[in-house]
Parts: C-alpha cells; structure tokens; sequence
C-alpha cells in the first residue's frame, strides 16, 4: 500500500476540447461558473496521436483571464518532456503525460516538479495498468483512457473499469482520474470502480445545464467514495 496522501473528493474537469473552440475563454470561464473543479486541456501533436489541437501560447492567452483556475493539460504528445519548460511558463497546474510517449518516467516526473506543476500519468487503453505499479508514488495522479486517445466523442469503453479497481484497491488514497465517453450513463461505473477525479467532454460542454449535469457527476463520486470508507 501507498502512504497515505489526503481524503479523496470527487473532482469533475471538463474537456474543453468538446467546447466551441472559437469561443474557448468564455466557453472555460462557463464551466467554472457551473462548478467545475479543474478544467482538463488536451494537447495533440499529430504524431503520438493522429489530431492536432492547442499547444502552449493557447495556455498562455488564457492564464490572464482565469487566474485562479486549475489547468490540468493531457500531453498525447512524444516526447512527453518536449513541452515542460512552455507549459509551466505559460500558466499551466498539471502535466498529464502518457507513459508510452516517455523512455525515462522518473525523469519526466523530476522535470515536471522541477518546472512547479504536479505531476500526471496516463495510460491508452491497450497498456497494461501494472506498468504503473512502480510509479505511482512519484506522481500527483492517474489518469485511465476509457477511449483511444486523439478524438472526442468516443463510445465509452467498460473493459477499461478493471485498472481503476486495481489501482483503487492498491492504493487507496491515490487521485485516479477517468477520460474518455464519460456522462450520465457512465459515470456509476466509474465512481463504483473507484474513480474520483472526472473527466467529461460532451456531456458537460453540450448540455443546457451544466452545473446540473456536474453536480450529478460529483454526488455520485462521493458517494462511492463514502461507501467504500465505510466498507474499509
């Protein structure tokens, strides 16, 4: 087992990827006033992953307009380390990297604190989550693809509830992170399997009333993770 770190929460970002990108200030600075904890920014290079999205000055535009805001960006980029150094200048909280875009995940993780972001680890949904294991006490979180990354919109992928498990039952007060088709319908598998921190793009970006849909996401977080300390 892990040391112990602090109580888990159910902490919901919204992927604004899923948002319209025109309007992407006003579209973030919506979400926040719904309630969302963090907001979660992909970043693909067109080479680890077959998109291409924002990269750093994007970050940087943004920073200014939402000071106090907590910007969690998911590098689908290889090298993970290339955009560290940018990243950290232009405003940015978390470094989600992919374990497969990095030769050295200890020293990606060094640079990482170094620059004073935390520190998160992803996994596509065809690795093994026990390539983690040795990890885990290095990072601030985990994060579980439940699509292949590189687009939105991706039907939810189930088979993938079993790494949370693992991951939950090993070291229970780690913040594990889900990504990828996460909505109303999904969201009780991923609060049963152990999930806290919640990724959701187009159920949170296209609906009427946000704040609605995430204060939903969150109570059904909570309550798993009340249920389970209970259980403990």
């Amino acid at each position: 087992m892990s040391t112990p770190r602090k109580c888990l929460s159910g902490k919901i970002g919204p992927s604004i990827l899923n948002s319209d990108l025109s309007t992407l200030a006003s579209e973030c600075q919506r979400m926040l006033d719904s309630g969302a904890d963090y907001l979660h920014l992909d970043v693909m290079d067109g080479h680890f992953v077959p998109n291409l999205t924002f990269g750093h000055p994007i970050v940087k535009c943004l920073r200014p307009k939402m000071p106090n805001a907590m910007f969690e960006m998911h590098m689908m980029v290889e090298p993970a380390e290339r955009w560290i150094e940018d990243m950290a200048a232009s405003g940015a909280n978390m470094y989600t990297f992919h374990f497969e875009a990095t030769q050295d995940v200890p020293g990606c993780v060094r640079k990482i604190k170094e620059a004073g972001m935390k520190a998160g680890i992803s996994i596509k949904p065809g690795t093994k989550v026990e390539v983690l294991d040795p990890f885990i006490d290095l990072v601030d979180t985990v994060l579980i693809m439940t699509v292949e990354p590189g687009f939105g919109g991706q039907k939810f992928m189930a088979d993938m509830m079993p790494k949370i498990e693992y991951l939950r039952e090993r070291f229970s007060d780690l913040d594990i992170g889900v990504d990828g088709g996460v909505s109303l319908d999904t969201i009780q598998m991923c609060a049963n399997a152990g999930a806290n921190m919640i990724v959701s793009g187009s159920a949170l970006m296209k609906s009427d009333n946000p704040r609605e849909v995430m204060q939903t996401l969150r109570n059904t977080v909570e309550d798993s993770i009340q249920k389970s300390q209970l259980e403990r």
